[in-house]
This record gives C-alpha cells, sequence and structure tokens, in this order.
C-alpha cells in the first residue's frame, strides 16, 4: 500500500481543489432585481420576498401549496392524436413536444387533480405556461373535458388555473375547436348545479381568455397578471393610440368589472376554501386539521353530592 498516493494526494486535492457552488440556489427577482435564496422563495410559492412580484410557477408546486398537506390524485387524461397536421416550421412538431417534456418533466400543458382544500373536496386544473407557453391544443381541451366529467361525477367545484398563450398554432383549426369543446365543459358544470371558478395568472391570452377562462361563476387574478385576447401592443398599432396605464392588467379589469378579486398567491388558498364553502352552501372551514365537529347533544353532567349524601 502506497500511503503518498492513497493519502496524501488525496488529501491535498481535497484542500486545494475549487468548490463547486450549484447554479440554481439562487434567484434573481424580475422585478426588483433581488437575489432570492430558492428554498426561500419555494416556500413563498414563487412570490418576491422583497416586492412581492408573483413570478411562474409550475401546476405541481400550485397543486402542492393548494391542497391539503400537499396531496392530490392525478386524474387521467385521453391521449389526442399526435401531430395531426404534420405541422414543422424551424422544427417538427414532435420535436418541439420532446423538448418541452424534457424542459419541464411533463407530459403536456395542462395538470387535472383531486383532492381536498380546507377539509373541502374539490377538481383543479392548472396550465403550465413554460410547457410550450400554455397553449391550448387537444390535450388540454380533453383535460379540461376530463375535469368537468370528475366534478360531475363527484359532485365538487372545479377550480382552474389559467395561464396561457393562445390556441396551439401547431394543430390549426384542431386547436381552435377547444373553444366550443371546453365552453360545452363549462355547461355541464352549470347544468350539474355546480361552482366553477377560474384563477387568472399571468399571462392569460388568446382563445383561451375568449373562451373557458371567462366563464367561471367566479374570476379571481393574480396581482399585474396579464389578461387579454390580444395585447396591448397590437391594439396600439391597430388603433394608433397610447393605451391607458396598466391597461389589460388585473388591476384595471377589476377596476372596470371583468374580475370578482384580485388576491396574492400567498393568500390564494384561504380565498378558495371560503368561496368554494360559500358556494357549496357548507358552513365555513374550521382553522385547524380537524374538521368541524358535529352538533351533538351533549349528555347532561352528573349532580354533585351534596353534603347530606356525603355524610350519610
Amino acid at each position: 500500500m502506497n500511503w503518498i498516493t492513497n493519502y496524501v494526494r488525496p488529501r491535498i486535492n481535497s484542500i486545494f481543489s475549487r468548490r463547486e457552488v450549484p447554479e440554481n440556489l439562487w434567484h434573481k427577482c424580475d422585478e426588483c432585481g433581488s437575489m432570492l435564496f430558492h428554498r426561500e422563495l419555494a416556500d413563498n410559492l414563487n412570490v418576491c420576498t422583497e416586492c412581492g412580484h408573483h413570478m411562474g410557477i409550475t401546476p405541481r408546486a400550485r397543486f402542492k401549496g393548494l391542497f391539503d398537506g400537499g396531496i392530490f390524485t392525478e386524474i387521467d387524461v385521453p391521449e389526442p392524436t399526435i401531430d395531426p397536421l404534420h405541422f414543422r416550421d424551424q422544427k417538427k412538431y414532435p420535436d418541439r413536444m420532446k423538448s418541452a417534456q424534457k424542459s419541464t418533466g411533463e407530459k403536456e400543458a395542462m395538470l387535472v387533480a383531486t383532492g381536498e382544500i380546507g377539509r373541502t373536496p374539490i377538481v383543479a386544473a392548472a396550465q403550465d405556461f413554460s410547457f410550450m407557453g400554455g397553449s391550448m391544443g387537444m390535450y388540454v381541451g380533453n383535460a379540461i373535458i376530463a375535469a368537468a366529467e370528475k366534478a360531475v361525477e363527484l359532485k365538487r367545484p372545479l377550480i382552474l388555473f389559467s395561464a396561457a398563450g393562445g390556441a396551439r398554432m401547431q394543430e390549426g383549426i384542431l386547436s381552435l375547436m377547444q373553444m366550443p369543446r371546453t365552453t360545452v365543459a363549462v355547461q355541464m358544470l352549470k347544468e350539474a348545479g355546480l361552482p366553477y371558478i377560474v384563477v387568472l395568472t399571468h399571462p392569460t391570452t388568446g382563445g383561451v381568455t375568449a373562451s373557458y377562462a371567462m366563464l367561471g361563476d367566479v374570476h379571481i387574478s393574480e396581482p399585474n397578471a396579464l389578461i387579454c385576447f390580444a395585447g396591448p401592443r397590437v391594439i396600439e398599432q391597430t388603433i394608433r393610440e397610447k393605451l391607458p396605464e396598466g391597461f389589460q392588467r388585473a388591476e384595471y379589469l377589476l377596476d372596470h368589472g371583468m374580475l370578482d378579486r384580485v388576491t396574492k398567491r400567498t393568500e390564494m388558498r384561504e380565498e378558495l376554501i371560503t368561496i368554494t364553502r360559500m358556494l357549496m352552501n357548507q358552513p365555513p372551514a374550521v382553522k385547524g386539521d380537524l374538521p368541524a365537529p358535529e352538533p351533538e347533544a351533549e349528555e347532561a353532567a352528573p349532580d354533585a353530592p351534596t353534603e347530606e349524601a356525603a355524610k350519610e
């Protein structure tokens, strides 16, 4: 055994070798430029702890903070035809899909799940803007229909988190056909008397806004979210006029009656619990982990023995 080779050299290398630090430990806020530690940012649901700017968040991370204990069950979504138009621009459509799946770790742009929030059973669906801009294709249409059917089957409200750049151009007219399909799915909920709550996040645009994103019984938005059909730049170029400050942002739409609430992401869970239980004619949720106790007739406590009975 050579002690110089086996002990001395590794010891010297460990002392003088450069320590590698992962690059994803810190994130820079797009709004204020603050450097945020990744764990603190994740614990705050990707909301800047300095300025309150709402960054993008994946559906899984959102559901983890939404459902009780972060526990939820995914709902299977029927698989549509792959590349029905054999579309190709700079890349083939299947290649773009594989790239998006690899970068996000998800199968498609929408996740559907069931679970409980504040001990209230719900069905939830959320779009992933990091997956091809959250674009609405046939899979997204199938996902919303599957969510609505599951909600009707279980008699639960449906909460949908929208985040999309519009319809998916690689699927052409087939993507636009998801607008009437999802409208029919929403009508199924209304006929069943079940609440449909939409949470609009940044950005929600195009055909998504023109269909299921604006058909809810209650519309809530995250702060400063862009919500529109055509973007402000397109409108300015069309009408050749300067638009008002904050045009098509959540606060502007709230002031003009197109939204019911603008709620911070960190407060969204409690807001949804309250609204959902009100729409389902349920009593307010009880703070804590346990559900509300059922009212029962209290048994009368036995009378304390009197002094005479004690003497006897």
